[in-house]
């Protein structure tokens, strides 16, 4: 395992979750969606997040498809998603340091 949830998977849940939207979108490299697949078919947390992505992406979609997003909503969205981003790096960083259980 390559510090992630995904055990049959070597790409880590940090770099899926950044791919996600990307992935989402349909805009990722067939070689990259294949990796993106293959995590998720063994990682229900990543799993989890891409369904709860995609269901928030299509909402959006749905309410505010035509409305532009307002600059300070972006923002707080996209420091969101780094701040998870980060948090999920730290996670798989305690969990790859040696002598600390997986």
């Amino acid at each position: 395992m390559s510090g992630g949830h995904g055990e049959h998977s070597d790409t880590p849940c940090s770099e899926v979750l950044d791919k996600l939207y990307t992935y989402i979108d349909g805009e990722l490299e067939e070689r990259n969606c294949e990796q993106i697949r293959e995590h998720l078919d063994g990682c229900s947390p990543c799993l989890e997040e891409y369904g709860l992505d995609e269901a928030v992406k299509k909402l959006v979609a749905k309410h505010c498809g035509c409305d532009p997003v307002p600059m300070d909503l972006r923002d707080k969205v996209l420091g969101r998603l780094a701040l998870a981003r980060t948090e999920q790096l730290a996670k798989e960083a305690g969990a790859e340091a040696p002598g600390t259980p997986a």
